[in-house]
């Protein structure tokens, strides 16, 4: 439940307060005992303990009838009475000492004041101290979780371009190449080869990208995958319009028909059908005829690309993909997200 470095930093801040406030108490300090001395802090150390517990459950959880104002009283409020009721009790049954007073009765005005402001105090500094502690620590998961999510896009980009050598210059050629091809059929492969290429050296400018944009790129490699595959590729694409702003990371459908193609048996006779759908959670539905080559292309397996979009996600967007395979079905789901 609770971190490991969260329990650290309550056993050292009770320890410097205990240590502190022994300094700050007046009187011959003589005849006091190494057992009053542990005594004091122990009791010290436990209140302090419940209270850095109290704060830590209101601020570490949701809960959905309070908001930060009234989580804020509340908390402070039941720590306050949870720390005068233990003192009471914990005095009452354990001895007095130099620096305990024995437990006096909450008779009047200024007993009662004067326990609950000691509670109140108790329970700020830890409050203060463990919000601190929490805020930064949650910075610094934030600033780790960025760099994670860029290495992860520069990943994708790899996966994405098999061959790096040069992208520009590869693109640059086919621009030239198509204007000197002989006939429409060359040069409209050419085109839709350089579209490809285009966003893919454009999608390393962006986290996401709208699924419009997404599945206009799509339609370019699919045209080139039917070149190589003919018939034997047929794939179905049932977007709802309402859809088409959302947003997916970039490439992250390319890599699913990618998979599909690679690792899949598939010819003339008996075609690899794909379906591209989305569905009303809102999210992205890529299905495929579930065939699994013996020999895979390459050597490798599914693993990487899926783990890839998977990251993305996470960092992205908090949430995850969904995977599955049965019935002769291969089928992930990717989250649409808002702008």
């Amino acid at each position: 439940m609770y971190k490991a470095y969260q329990i650290k930093w309550c056993l050292i801040l009770s320890g410097i307060f205990a240590i502190s406030t022994l300094f700050l108490r007046q009187g011959n300090t003589v005849n006091i005992t190494i057992w009053e001395y542990l005594d004091y802090m122990l009791r010290l150390t436990f209140y302090m303990s419940v209270c850095w517990m109290i704060h830590a459950t209101f601020i570490l959880h949701h809960i959905s009838f309070l908001t930060g104002l009234s989580k804020f009283i509340i908390g402070h409020l039941i720590g306050i009475v949870v720390i005068v009721v233990l003192g009471r009790f914990i005095a009452s049954v354990l001895p007095s000492n130099h620096f305990i007073d024995p437990a006096t009765p909450l008779n009047n005005v200024r007993s009662i004041l004067h326990a609950f402001f000691a509670g109140f105090i108790l329970n700020v500094i830890c409050y203060g101290a463990f919000y601190s502690i929490h805020t930064n620590s949650e910075l610094q998961t934030s600033k780790l979780e960025n760099e994670i999510l860029e290495q992860a896009h520069l990943r994708a980009q790899l996966l994405s371009l098999q061959q790096q050598i040069s992208p520009h210059f590869l693109f640059n050629s086919l621009s030239t190449l198509n204007a000197i091809a002989p006939d429409h059929h060359t040069k409209n492969y050419i085109v839709q080869l350089a579209a490809v290429y285009r966003y893919v050296l454009n999608f390393n400018e962006h986290y996401l990208t709208p699924l419009r944009d997404e599945l206009i790129f799509i339609k370019s490699y699919l045209y080139i995958m039917n070149q190589r595959f003919d018939e034997a590729l047929q794939v179905t694409i049932e977007i709802s319009e309402e859809h088409l702003k959302l947003m997916i990371p970039p490439l992250s459908l390319q890599l699913l028909v990618e998979n599909a193609i690679n690792h899949n048996m598939f010819s003339m006779q008996q075609p690899l059908h794909i379906m591209i759908r989305t569905d009303q959670t809102p999210a992205l539905v890529v299905e495929n005829d579930h065939r699994p080559k013996k020999v895979l292309e390459g050597g490798s397996g599914t693993g990487l690309g899926l783990k890839n979009i998977s990251e993305r996600y996470r960092l992205l967007g908090k949430t995850t993909i969904d995977v599955s395979a049965d019935a002769g079905k291969f089928c992930v789901t990717l989250p649409l997200l808002p702008k």
